[in-house]
């Protein structure tokens, strides 16, 4: 067995019990929330279990490991990562698997948590999702050494539901790019976010990354670099994925919408180190940001397209340019399906795609006709 030379101390900010030891060049932090000497005691013995190379008893109940795991994960990560993860633990993984010891636990009873979620209308992402936090609490258990579990075959039903994403046509985007009225209170006002939404629409970015934008990031008035991101617990980050931040020239239309911008706050007097703030001058937070587009959509008779919708408006708006030129723009991975994710039909598309095939059978046929598309 190591030999541990400390012993764990009390951190009233997290109110817990914290020790720090090492072996093999390796260190490792334990916790527990334990009040008490009995916490104090709970930590010890999880330090020198793991020195004697043995950190989790094989019967350790499941509910267990996932507290432990769960105050990593707030450790490291922030509450837009593992508020989702906890959600899913309490509603559906902890009444199957909580009181089961982990080396009970088999790959069955994991599928039986997402069955149930199934048999509940859950959407096939929510399962993916759910599937997701199980292969990451297994994947702790066994660098705990407390299972060697490996998740092979968790399947998502079939006939799970799909989420359909709204997109805004057409006519709705000229109604966005030219229409800047909402309604406040009964009265008709300028929409002080008109002009977020209208460079969400135009440049495909995330609503975190509108909210976060700074005129720091503009670089010479044509260049967007792009470097953090506010999520919806007003938590600064790095962005959704190491793809985040990126950087894109900007469009005439995207550099239009930045002067109308600042001409807006030149008019109302209002100094902010953001491009789009509250009248503060603070970031813009994400339920006001989306509440105030709910009312700016619904007054101007806009389909029910949510502010991250707007992103997959942009989507289907470019879609017909090479998506390897689309990744880099909208932060996706090069293994991402960009398009089949996030690009959807407008209305009329099918009709035009029949008007082009048509063309195409009367060049061959040596004609001249062509049928008209009737779209602008």
């Amino acid at each position: 067995m190591g030999r541990r030379v400390n012993t764990s101390v009390w951190m009233e900010k997290y109110k817990r019990w914290q020790i720090k030891v090492q072996k093999d060049g390796e260190r490792k932090t334990f916790y527990s929330s334990t009040p008490g000497r009995k916490g104090q005691r709970e930590c010890n013995a999880k330090a020198d279990a793991w020195l004697d190379d043995n950190l989790i008893a094989p019967d350790t109940r499941t509910q267990k490991l996932y507290d432990e795991w769960f105050e990593e994960l707030k450790l490291v990560g922030t509450k837009s990562n593992w508020r989702p993860i906890d959600v899913h633990w309490r509603t559906w993984i902890k009444p199957v698997i909580g009181n089961m010891k982990i080396n009970e636990i088999s790959e069955q009873n994991l599928q039986t948590i997402i069955n149930h979620a199934y048999a509940k209308g859950k959407s096939k992402k929510y399962l993916k999702n759910i599937r997701a936090t199980l292969t990451l609490f297994i994947k702790y258990c066994r660098k705990c050494k407390a299972t060697s579990l490996v998740i092979e075959n968790l399947v998502i039903p079939r006939n799970a539901p799909e989420g359909k994403r709204i997109i805004l046509q057409q006519n709705e985007i000229v109604i966005l790019l030219t229409c800047d009225k909402t309604l406040f209170k009964k009265k008709e006002i300028v929409e002080p976010y008109i002009n977020a939404y209208r460079f969400e629409v135009t440049t495909g970015l995330r609503p975190g990354e509108i909210i976060g934008l700074k005129w720091d990031d503009v670089v010479d008035n044509h260049t967007i670099i792009l470097n953090r991101s506010i999520n919806y617990y007003n938590e600064t980050t790095k962005g959704k994925n190491d793809n985040a931040n990126r950087e894109f020239v900007l469009k005439p239309i995207d550099m239009n919408i930045l002067q109308k911008q600042k001409a807006y706050m030149l008019s109302t007097g209002l100094r902010s180190e953001y491009v789009f703030s509250n009248k503060d001058g603070s970031n813009i937070k994400y339920g006001a940001y989306y509440k105030h587009w709910v009312k700016y959509r619904d007054y101007n008779k806009i389909s029910k397209a949510s502010p991250y919708e707007l992103r997959h408006t942009f989507v289907t708006v470019v879609k017909e340019l090479p998506e390897g030129l689309v990744k880099p723009l909208v932060g996706h991975s090069v293994d991402m399906d960009t398009y089949a994710i996030y690009a959807h039909e407008f209305d009329g598309e099918m009709e035009r795609t029949a008007d082009l095939i048509q063309d195409q059978f009367a060049k061959i046929l040596n004609t001249n006709k062509k049928k008209e598309t009737g779209l602008a």
